[in-house]
């Protein structure tokens, strides 16, 4: 099922932020279980109050869910939104070509994921 075009630019504005896409694409990198929310503080050096403003906003588009586990909160990228995204912006390539590119499908090769955040966005060390 392809995502309604409202849906879609949620998300992408979702994503059009440096931390949020960093968190999101570590909990790509952990997929399918995710992580507690303390352990993606850590990876990504961000304090508890800016990670928990992201992952809601990740939530609110639909890219991201939980689960409460004891004392901790799990999260994990909804791999379905996440390819009805990626089906979204594909679903016309080549429409208006004679000609389809292979280039047009999405790579199925997996590459390793890099989430860092830049110098700036980074915690400080006390």
């Amino acid at each position: 099922m392809i995502m309604e075009t409202s849906k879609a630019v949620t998300a992408l504005a979702a994503l059009a932020q440096d931390t949020r896409l960093g968190v999101y694409r570590v909990l790509v990198e952990h997929a399918p279980e995710g992580l507690p929310a303390g352990r993606i503080a850590e990876k990504l050096a961000i304090p508890a109050a800016t990670l928990s403003f992201h992952l809601k906003e990740l939530s609110h588009a639909g890219l991201v869910a939980s689960r409460q586990d004891g004392r901790f909160v799990w999260y994990r990228a909804d791999l379905d939104a996440m390819n009805r995204l990626v089906g979204y912006l594909t679903e016309n390539c080549c429409r208006a070509s004679a000609a389809c590119d292979s280039r047009c499908a999405p790579s199925r090769t997996r590459q390793p994921v890099a989430a860092t955040l830049p110098a700036s966005k980074r915690r400080r060390a006390a």
